[in-house]
């Protein structure tokens, strides 16, 4: 099961369906990986996450999204996860995304690092690339990793 929480009003101002497409990326990942079991997912501000990011990873300022996985004996809570609406709209609009398909991405990649996925190393980031797109192919997302059209070929 996903719970949605909605602790900054710009998610709902902006996107007015973020709780419902949270909800769907976060129950499709669990889907995806084979996995069940319940998740809190909170949908928040930068200041809000720099804090967490601060106090649980020692890394100043804001990131797009934090993961912070359940103890085995606290199952089926899976743990809880953390999306912060400004950086998150501002990397859909740079990266030329949809907030919507964008949000659904983090939601998804959270999730999956909530059940053990990881991209630490190539292979890791292989494998859980591949199932971040099929989830999100399964939602109507596009490729979260396709190059960009306007991308420069580094010449």
């Amino acid at each position: 099961m996903i719970e949605v929480e909605i602790e900054s009003p710009r998610w709902t101002q902006v996107l007015a369906d973020a709780e419902v497409l949270a909800l769907r990326a976060g129950e499709a990942a669990l889907a995806g990986a084979g996995i069940q079991g319940d998740v809190v997912v909170l949908l928040t501000d930068d200041e809000t996450i720099a804090g967490l990011n601060l106090q649980f990873r020692a890394r100043p300022g804001p990131t797009n999204v934090l993961s912070f996985p359940s103890p085995e004996s606290a199952r089926p809570h899976l743990g809880d996860g953390a999306v912060a609406f400004g950086v998150t709209s501002r990397e859909a609009a740079e990266q030329g995304k949809s907030l919507a398909h964008h949000l659904s991405h983090l939601v998804a990649h959270g999730v999956l690092h909530l059940v053990g996925y990881d991209h630490e190393g190539e292979a890791e980031a292989e494998t859980m690339e591949a199932l971040e797109r099929r989830v999100l192919a399964g939602l109507g997302a596009p490729d979260p990793y396709a190059p960009r059209a306007d991308a420069g070929h580094g010449d």
